[in-house]
């Protein structure tokens, strides 16, 4: 004997196959959705590693002084130091914002400011100074 397909068995493979095609069209989503994410912060995390970089080098090449736990350095130990940070908060650092103040800012041994003695004499803390460096890169990426 041979069974006929009834309309209830029908029904259930239309919505079946409409299923399967919502759930491909959504995984399709997903999918496309997840790429342009990781290709924005991956733009991202570039941009900040070029913006650290340009820090780093605007340190390292200043005529300034620094001075770390009342000890002067030259702009090369400063920035050699500041990098030596970057790599220990490396994982917790998203913003240029955010390396300025973990590897620029104090000491984590006495929690004393760091400071940057310019060519004019003027003393000013490292944070100011970097912020000011900072809002300069910007200016001239826009």
């Amino acid at each position: 004997m041979q069974l006929k397909p009834s309309g209830i068995f029908l029904m259930h493979t239309r919505n079946s196959l409409l299923l399967k095609k919502t759930a491909g069209w959504f995984l399709i989503f997903v999918l496309m959705w997840g790429l342009l994410v990781s290709s924005e912060s991956g733009a991202g995390a570039n941009e900040l590693s070029q913006t650290i970089q340009y820090l780093l080098d605007f340190v390292k090449n200043s005529e300034c002084r620094f001075y770390r736990n009342n000890k002067e350095h030259s702009a090369g130990e400063a920035a050699a130091h500041m990098q030596r940070k970057y790599a220990h908060f490396k994982d917790k650092i998203k913003t240029p914002e955010d390396f300025i103040r973990l590897a620029a800012t104090k000491s984590l041994m006495t929690g004393r400011l760091y400071y940057v003695v310019l060519r004019d004499g003027e003393k000013i803390t490292s944070a100011a100074w970097l912020l000011q460096a900072l809002e300069t890169c910007r200016q001239k990426r826009n």
